[in-house]
């Protein structure tokens, strides 16, 4: 579990991706992912990232996931829990 960033900041500041080039977060259609969610791997704000991507459907590379990943985890997130 990551620290919450101090009062007045955001999630987003800690970002390992504000440092790097924002083209590796949203490829060209076709283009790999593979890049970008390394870097995301190492991300201490990984996942705010990813659950900030799930509430707003967000396109591109956020948390470590692609757009198709984070589809599935919402699909299994509406599933009823096992009774």
């Amino acid at each position: 579990m990551t620290a919450l960033p101090p009062a007045g900041t955001s999630w987003r500041e800690y970002g390992l991706c504000a440092q790097t080039d924002p083209e590796l977060f949203w490829p060209e259609k076709g283009s790999s992912t593979a890049e970008a969610r390394k870097i995301c791997t190492a991300c201490e704000v990984r996942l705010e990232c990813l659950e900030y991507a799930l509430t707003h459907g967000e396109p591109g590379v956020w948390g470590g996931t692609s757009e198709n990943q984070r589809k599935a985890i919402r699909k299994a997130r509406r599933r009823p829990a096992a009774a």
